[in-house]
């Protein structure tokens, strides 16, 4: 990696500390000059371990935090997570390791992002790094837990405004590659982060995914159609360069764009968004309705869009179900209530 010219090294799991050898290989990423950092749901991540992180060279940790207290430990379905997850960020800082914080928003946790907020700053995190929940795994076997895309409507406004908090108090807040796309929030979103707004899925380009039995993607959330080979049987240069499944993002892509995607304004900039979110819901890349532009547009005349579950993903690592996208009207009692928000007069649309 470090001769390919990584320069970050995100350790990732399930709980990557599980391995006897974590902070061995913390080091040894640091010892080739990139940076480590992880992602952790916090459970395990005693005072001896983050002592040990702190040893080993790990730069930064991020823990997930999904909620308030009650409907997080419902999303992880364990009793105690949130509090594990707090008392997660506490052992690290107290070890001396930097913490920031990710959240996946959804619809049961989409207005309580504030109180999300207010916890990680008490925390002193540097940062908070917010995605949108994506219909694979867990999520796909219950669609309960999915925004429609009519909910961004909502979710962006709050959002923005907790950046505007959060500039204020030195918390930066980083908007995933699926949040968003264009709507009227994305200078106050991305407008200060590191070469701005990025553009289109980053797969294969600046991002490359490592799984646990070294198979090689171009982003670690993507479905094993993506696998590129194992690094167990080629060099990873050769994967990198040659794999097609990893190449996908530095090809025309515009062809392999459809629906809305397909007409729409920043189609050459946007290219569908994110490749995982769009794959997760209907098996091909092209056309993402999880997009704020979108939902504005549609506004405009009336129509949204509603997510429907045709398949049920079949339990293996990484699935995802199967969905269909249905266009209708505004209900005529939510349609003014929707301009209501758009314009600030009121702050949830109904369920």
């Amino acid at each position: 990696m470090a001769d390919l010219g990584v320069l970050e090294v995100t350790l990732i799991g399930g709980e990557a500390y599980l391995r006897d050898d974590w902070t061995e290989i913390v080091s040894a990423i640091r010892a080739r000059g990139m940076e480590c950092t992880m992602v952790t749901g916090g459970r395990g991540m005693n005072a001896e371990r983050a002592k040990a992180a702190k040893h080993a060279g790990l730069m930064s940790v991020s823990v997930s935090i999904d909620g308030a207290e009650t409907t997080h430990d419902r999303l992880r379905s364990l009793k105690g997570s949130h509090k594990s997850a707090i008392d997660a960020l506490k052992n690290l800082t107290d070890a001396g390791v930097p913490v920031s914080a990710n959240t996946q928003v959804g619809r049961a946790n989409r207005r309580e992002l504030a109180d999300v907020f207010e916890v990680i700053q008490r925390a002193g995190a540097h940062s908070w790094q917010i995605q949108i929940t994506v219909a694979s795994g867990r999520a796909a076997d219950d669609p309960k837990t999915l925004l429609e895309p009519y909910h961004l409507i909502e979710v962006m406004p709050s959002i923005a405004a907790l950046k505007r908090r959060g500039d204020a108090c030195d918390l930066r807040i980083w908007p995933g590659n699926n949040l968003g796309y264009y709507g009227p929030f994305e200078k106050l979103l991305r407008g200060d982060l590191p070469g701005g707004r990025k553009g289109s899925c980053g797969a294969g380009r600046s991002t490359l995914g490592i799984e646990s039995n070294g198979a090689i993607k171009g982003c670690p959330s993507l479905a094993q159609e993506y696998v590129g080979g194992n690094i167990r049987d080629a060099s990873l240069r050769d994967i990198w360069e040659r794999s097609e499944p990893l190449r996908f993002t530095r090809n025309d892509r515009m062809p392999e764009l459809w629906g809305h995607c397909a007409t729409c304004y920043y189609a050459d900039d946007c290219l569908g968004g994110c490749s995982w979110t769009a794959h997760s819901l209907f098996g091909k890349r092209g056309n993402n309705p999880i997009c704020h532009h979108r939902a504005l547009q549609l506004l405009k005349v009336g129509k949204r869009e509603r997510l429907v579950r045709v398949a049920e993903s079949p339990g293996v690592p990484f699935d995802f179900a199967r969905f269909e996208i249905i266009e209708e009207d505004w209900p005529v009692e939510e349609l003014e209530r929707a301009h209501a928000v758009v314009a600030g007069r009121e702050p949830w649309l109904l369920d």
